[in-house]
């Protein structure tokens, strides 16, 4: 055997591996640069499309995931209700006929309609408005916990009933109760990544402003008489006088998409 030609082959292969590892290495610092130029932030995109987002919030928020049971109402409690005509349905639901209808003006007054419910709603100094949907004819309040809303929850919701004459004749009632911690506290993730999972979605208009981001629970997981509850981000974009609201899981940065006939939600804020 000729070692060498031996070595000489070794060493112009050692050459070839040298260069083409130089090669690949200096493509991959050159795409990292188109990167680095290309890869334009958050802030900078959202600037360029117009959007204003400057009264989100920006201290850090520590929450859990919380479980809840479905209340189970009784004659005992809707027979201290003046001035209605109750029926419990399955336990856990009230339909109430009201003696007196409630006036609607064509601006809804949040406010009066509040203070309506605290005094006239069991337990109504725990909801918290949610929509007017004059479409459907509906006023939605949902059911708090430490000055937080349960969003979008059937079972802890207030709807009115509003009639072509803008006079409410009845209601329905539903509660959620023993909501109860079941993890830790960590925090959340911040308001500016729930309105990035929206942007990046392509579900914020150009010139748009963000008028709310609250935090509040939404279901995970919902049985038969029991719920889990995330903490989840509402925010609100208003597009030349119209506004928007979606929802965003606290802690995993996913839209919660919802099926509301349009595609669009209808959860509106003061």
């Amino acid at each position: 055997m000729d070692w060498g030609r031996l070595k000489t082959i070794f060493i112009i292969a050692f050459l070839i591996l040298d260069i083409f590892l130089l090669t690949q290495l200096m493509n991959k610092q050159k795409d990292n640069k188109l990167e680095v130029r290309t890869d334009v932030s958050l802030e900078e995109n959202l600037h360029n499309d117009g959007i204003d987002y400057s009264g989100i919030p920006k201290n850090p928020i520590r929450d859990q995931y919380m479980s809840a049971n479905t209340k189970v109402f009784s004659e005992k409690e809707t027979e201290k209700l003046k001035d209605q005509f109750t029926t419990i349905v399955d336990g856990s639901i009230i339909y109430s006929k009201l003696a007196n209808p409630v006036k609607v003006p064509d601006k809804l007054n949040v406010q009066e309609m509040e203070q309506y419910v605290r005094n006239n709603v069991l337990y109504g100094d725990q909801y918290g408005f949610g929509n007017y949907d004059e479409k459907a004819g509906t006023i939605t309040f949902y059911q708090k916990h430490q000055d937080k809303l349960l969003f979008k929850n059937r079972s802890a919701h207030l709807v009115f009933y509003v009639e072509k004459n803008n006079e409410v004749y009845s209601y329905e009632q539903t509660m959620l109760e023993k909501i109860e911690p079941i993890s830790e506290k960590e925090e959340v993730l911040p308001a500016i990544r729930a309105v990035e999972a929206i942007y990046r979605n392509k579900l914020l208009k150009q010139d748009s402003k963000i008028v709310r981001a609250e935090l509040g629970y939404y279901t995970v997981v919902n049985m038969e008489a029991s719920q889990v509850l995330t903490p989840t981000w509402h925010v609100v974009a208003e597009h030349e006088g119209e506004k928007e609201s979606m929802l965003v899981n606290a802690f995993e940065g996913q839209i919660i998409q919802e099926n509301t006939g349009s595609g669009k939600s209808v959860l509106e804020v003061r």
